[in-house]
């Protein structure tokens, strides 16, 4: 990319999350978007690495014949499944599509530690996979073969054709909209709801003693993706604010129906997945709980409620509660450094 020479300094009203000063040299300041040098700060407080946690006990409860059923190994090795592509498919979006076109510097610095920790997860889940003695080829290619992984992923992937194409640029209302519709694509429906079902029945299994040091990875895995989540919001209500000619009435109709579409692609995945369900939750309740994540993630983006469902789990609140203490020798204190607990 040239390089522009010009005699004007940085105006910080110039500022803005995509079509402002072309961002050569990441300078910080003057600083305008502070939520992402916050996120960037407490991603870097709360840094973890798999290799970290103990794989001891899931080692033994995997060797043993008799600690997990049939459907929780199938259960296990399926959410192990979608994590690998999810996260693989999160980062490519960040390093090939997204950090192409946002112009704020403090935004592009979070979405550099965003990148990194998308790595750690991958390495996260070739750890679990490694210790337990997976069969590789299996977990890494359920994405190709079992329907309701591909079908998530598939629906994603659809909407590559936009930014990853090197001649897009943002500039032009149709160009700024494809913008905010990958971030909805892939912050609201990838991060904010294809991982909430796999989520849950990770933490079914803590809560039941088993494949804890698993377990534990997906909770800070998910201490990771709520922060992205929260980075995506900004990011999407951001533009709304800096270019309220996106937010079109015909365009706000869109983004509920891509929604909607995701939330149906998840609770289709969690019933065929789950079909006799496990740890006592069942096809119904994971259709609420996924109804119900989906209404968050749409108010938060000023969106209207579509389902008005409750949550069936409410101990999920515990497993996303990151405040509680935890024996230092038993394991590494999963609380936030700085920042406190998550508002969502």
């Amino acid at each position: 990319m040239p390089i522009t020479k010009t005699s004007e300094r940085v105006n910080i009203n110039k500022r803005r999350i995509i079509n402002g000063e072309d961002a050569d040299v990441i300078q910080l300041y003057p600083m305008k978007h502070t939520f992402a040098w916050t996120a960037y700060n407490v991603g870097n407080a709360n840094h973890w690495l798999p290799t970290e946690i103990t794989m001891q006990n899931d080692i033994e409860q995997w060797k043993a014949p008799n600690v997990l059923t049939p459907d929780e190994r199938a259960a296990f090795k399926t959410v192990l499944g979608f994590f690998t592509t999810g996260d693989s498919i999160a980062a490519n979006n960040i390093v090939l599509a997204a950090y192409r076109h946002v112009t704020s510097p403090e935004c592009r610095m979070y979405l550099l530690r965003q990148a990194y920790e998308e790595a750690i997860h991958t390495h996260s889940y070739q750890y679990i996979v490694e210790s337990l003695g997976l069969d590789e080829g299996e977990i890494f290619n359920m994405y190709r073969e079992v329907d309701a992984i591909y079908n998530k992923d598939e629906f994603i992937l659809s909407f590559n054709e936009g930014l990853f194409n090197p001649a897009f640029k943002t500039g032009t209302l149709a160009a700024d909209q494809k913008f905010v519709e990958n971030m909805i694509v892939f912050s609201i429906i990838m991060e904010g709801i294809f991982f909430y079902s796999s989520f849950a029945v990770m933490f079914g299994f803590q809560r039941q003693n088993k494949m804890v040091g698993s377990a534990e990875q997906i909770q800070y895995i998910m201490r990771d993706e709520s922060q992205h989540l929260n980075f995506g919001i900004n990011i999407i209500n951001g533009i709304k604010e800096e270019q309220p000619e996106v937010w079109t009435p015909d365009f706000q109709t869109h983004a509920v129906d891509l929604i909607r579409k995701g939330t149906e692609l998840e609770y289709t995945f969690a019933r065929e997945v789950f079909p006799k369900g496990i740890f006592g939750m069942n096809a119904d309740s994971f259709k609420e709980y996924i109804q119900y994540i989906a209404d968050r993630r749409l108010v938060r983006i000023g969106l209207p409620v579509q389902y008005g469902s409750q949550n069936p789990f409410p101990w999920m609140s515990e497993a996303i509660d990151l405040s509680k203490e935890k024996n230092f020798f038993e394991t590494r204190v999963t609380e936030y450094s700085t920042g406190g607990t998550l508002e969502w």
